[in-house]
């Protein structure tokens, strides 16, 4: 059964169609509307949050951005998007995944909208507070090369990348060397040539 992937070509469904060319696979695209669609009760049955991107494999039904990219990484797992779950690297691209839609993705939301984390606070709160979240992603960054692990192109690399060139053409983050040096690594791969367009200025 086909690969259905819900969406909306201004949203982090774009990010899930770069995985796709990473991986060589075909999936229907299935175009979504923002607020109408996205929120009719036909929708909602898939994802109750009416949001995109979904993914429909049979009657698997997978939303969130990183789940999403995971999954598909290791239904192919031929393509080599994944480390093997013997693979030392496997814990390398966890932390990654998880920490790109957990800390990082609170810790930014949070700035965005002026939420600051009191010192007393930090204990209670999973990212400490935003310095905190950005030092461990530069500390990370440096660590890597050239890619999350090492000489192997993930599909953490395609969720992580997306997040850095969409929050640096918002200037939502502060540049750093570690960040430039591994962004010029991931705009090396034919595939981001087909997205530089949508994060122009990153």
């Amino acid at each position: 059964m086909a690969l259905k992937l819900y969406t909306n070509s201004f949203s982090r469904g774009v990010v899930v169609d770069w995985l796709l060319i990473e991986l060589g696979i075909e999936c229907e695209r299935i175009e979504v509307a923002f607020q109408t669609e996205m929120k009719a009760p036909e929708y909602l049955k898939i994802n109750p949050f009416g949001k995109v991107p979904v993914l429909v494999d049979g009657d698997v039904v997978v939303y969130e951005l990183d789940a999403i990219c995971a999954y598909l990484a290791d239904k192919f797992a031929d393509k080599g998007l994944a480390p093997a779950l013997n693979d030392p690297k496997r814990g390398v691209y966890y932390r990654w995944l998880f920490f790109i839609s957990g800390p990082w993705e609170a810790a930014s939301t949070n700035k965005m909208l002026g939420v600051e984390v009191k010192p007393d606070q930090k204990g209670s709160v999973g990212y400490g507070d935003y310095q905190d979240a950005y030092n461990a992603f530069v500390q990370g960054l440096n660590e890597v090369d050239p890619y999350l692990c090492g000489e192997q192109f993930t599909a953490a690399d395609v969720t992580v990348a997306a997040m850095l060139f969409w929050q640096l053409k918002m200037g939502d983050i502060q540049s750093h060397p570690a960040i430039e040096h591994y962004l010029a690594n991931i705009k090396q791969r034919p595939s981001y040539q087909k997205f530089a367009e949508f994060f122009s200025n990153a």
